[in-house]
Order: structure tokens, then sequence, then C-alpha cells
């Protein structure tokens, strides 16, 4: 090779090109850095002195070196994780009960921090506030629940919900294996009860608050015999419908009770208004009746006070009254009667009607005016 030397060869620059070195000799490679990786002349650090040296402090922390110090370590982190699990916080709308070995303690934990040893030691944390569960709701799983029997053998279906709070909560979590469960039972059991002693019209509309009120004591009583230690608020119903396949059939018969209904007070609204005539015109009747009645009562009484004092002038001068009398009576008779004057030498006179020739003289004379 052109770069051969008598020092055998090792390159151009000499020394590398024997003894498998490379061209800059000594180790297959430029030169580098010495120190021996400790970061001298700028060079980067080693890692084996970094875990070397930390291993040494933490034999010089850790009591016992490092062999003992990890079973301290094991030690710290096993209480740390026993007391996070003994102890644990109740919500102001929560109560706590306590379990030593599975048997509950006497004592409720009220809201607040709490501890209690932890595993010999749990803990059940109950809602107190009001809570509802619904029965019947439309579209969910349980909507078959709210189809009931009415007393007029009618299907409505009841959906309703229950209003209740925990107010005995070791009795909540132990009396019963599943509280919700068992209340949601009783309660399709109570509103089947008390609809079916009642017509349809009382859940549709007449007696809703009624139903209400009897479902709700039927389930308290039953929740309280079986120790369920819990209190029902109320139970509202939220809707009463005909199922979807007799739909049709239902509004049927409430348009036709409503037009009775309308019928009804029809008739009532005529019957008192004629009522209120035949009151009227008896009210008049009996005005006209109690008049006439006065009428008659106080014109019999004239004639008997004028027959009274013409029997004192009688009695005083018999011949003249008596004579008065048959004038006075003539007169009455033939005033308006078609008078005839005979005379019984002359026979039939003429006669002049000057009564009707001064009655037409006078009607002429007003119709003038």
């Amino acid at each position: 090779m052109p770069w051969s030397n008598q020092n055998g060869g090792g390159g151009p620059w000499g020394g590398g090109g024997g003894n498998n070195q490379g061209p800059w000799g000594g180790g297959g490679g430029p030169n580098r850095p010495r120190g021996g990786g400790s970061g001298g002349n700028g060079g980067p650090p080693d890692l084996e002195d970094i875990i070397r040296r930390s291993q040494d402090r933490l034999k010089s922390v850790v009591p016992g070196g490092f062999n003992g110090g990890v079973f301290v370590i094991i030690i710290l982190v096993v209480i740390a994780f026993l007391a996070i699990q003994s102890v644990y916080t109740v919500q102001p709308d929560e109560r706590g009960v306590e379990l030593r070995f599975g048997e509950p303690k006497e004592e409720i934990s009220m809201p607040g921090l709490h501890f209690h040893f932890w595993p010999f030691e749990t803990v059940e944390i109950v809602k107190v506030t009001e809570q509802q569960q619904n029965i019947g709701a439309a579209g969910s799983a349980q909507s078959s629940a709210g189809l009931m029997l009415s007393g007029d053998q009618n299907i409505v279906n009841v959906q309703f919900s229950v209003l209740y709070t925990v107010n005995e909560p070791k009795n909540y979590l132990f009396n019963l294996e599943n509280p919700a469960g068992t209340l949601q039972q009783v309660a399709e059991s109570a509103m089947r009860e008390v609809v079916g002693r009642r017509p349809a019209q009382d859940i549709f509309r007449d007696d809703r608050e009624g139903i209400s009120t009897e479902v709700r004591a039927i389930i308290q009583g039953t929740m309280d015999t079986y120790g369920a230690g819990i209190s029902i608020n109320a139970v509202p119903i939220e809707d009463a419908a005909p199922p979807r396949e007799v739909a049709d059939a239902f509004e049927e018969v409430q348009r036709a009770e409503q037009d009775e209904d309308r019928f009804v007070e029809e008739a009532n609204q005529y019957a008192n208004q004629q009522l209120g005539q035949a009151r009227g015109q008896a009210a008049q009747v009996r005005e006209e009746a109690a008049a006439y009645k006065d009428r008659v009562v106080n014109e019999a009484q004239g004639e008997a006070q004028r027959f009274v004092s013409i029997y004192n002038e009688y009695a005083t001068a018999p011949e003249v009254t008596r004579q008065r009398i048959f004038l006075e009576t003539m007169e009455a008779v033939l005033k308006n009667s078609n008078k005839i004057i005979i005379d019984e030498q002359q026979g039939i006179v003429p006669y002049l009607p000057l009564n009707e020739i001064n009655r037409a003289a006078g009607q002429q004379q007003g119709g003038n005016q």
C-alpha cells in the first residue's frame, strides 16, 4: 500500500496499522477523554457511579442498611394503608352503622369524620334524605306493574310513586335482605287492594287523594310489621288511565258520561226555570185571591152598613122609606132599557128618546173639538 512505512505500516498517521488498531491508535477510534466516565474534562456522567452513590446515601438514611430498610418501608406502607382504610367520612345526608366482626354496634355514626379498626370493623352507609321509588312508570321495564283491576271490573293503568325516608338505619340494613324490592312489592299490593275495592272513576278523577292516603297507611303498617326502619311520607298518584288497547272505549264512556252530566244540568236548569215560573204564578194567584177576599169583605161590610142605615131610616119613617126604595129600584132597573109609553086613552104614543139624542149630540160635539 502506498501509506506503508517503516513502523509496521500503521497507516499514514503511523502507529495504527498493526495489532488491529485504528488509524488513531490505541483503541480503533479517536482518542477519548480520560477519567473513567466521572464527568471530568466535560464528559457525560457515568450511570453506574450514580446508582452506587444513591445506594450509599440510602444506607446512611435507613437503619440497618438497605435490606432492613426495605422491611421498614413495607411496614410503614401497610400501616398507612390500614390508617386510610380505618378512617371514613359520613356526609350530612347519611348515617353510618359500624360492624364489629359482622355484628352491628348500637351507636349510629352521625355526619363527620370517624375511625374504626379495619378490617375487624366495617361500616355501612345509609342515605336518610327523602327517596322516591316509582312504580308502573311509563316506558320502563316495570310498566306492567301498574295494571290493576278496579272494583267495577275495569282495568286501569296506575302510575304512582312512594316517597320515604330511612329513620332506623340499623333496621333498614339488617332486617330485610332487599328493602327497596320489598317496598315495591308492598306498595303494589296495597295499591291493588285499594283500587280493587273502588270503582274506576275514583282512581281516574273522583277520589285520588283518598286512595293515596289509604295506600300510604297500608304500606306504613306493613313495613312497620317487617321492621324495615323506613317512614312513608306520601304516595302521589302521577297518572291513571285505561290501557291503550281499550283507551278508545273508555273515551267513549267518558264522552257519554259528560253528555249525561250536560243533559242532567240542562234538565235541572229547565226544572228550576219552570219551578220559578210556577212559584211566581202561584204567588200572583195568592195575591189576587187575597185582594179579591179583601174587596168582597169590604163590599159586604159596606152593604151591611148601608142596610143597617136604611133599616134605621125605615124604622123612623116606614112609608117614605118604602116609597123611596121602590123608586130607586125601578130607576136602577129601567135606566138602561128601551122605553115604550102607553097611554090608557090614546094607546101607544110616540116616544122621543131624549137620552140617545143627547148622547149622540155629545159625541158629535166631542169629535168636532
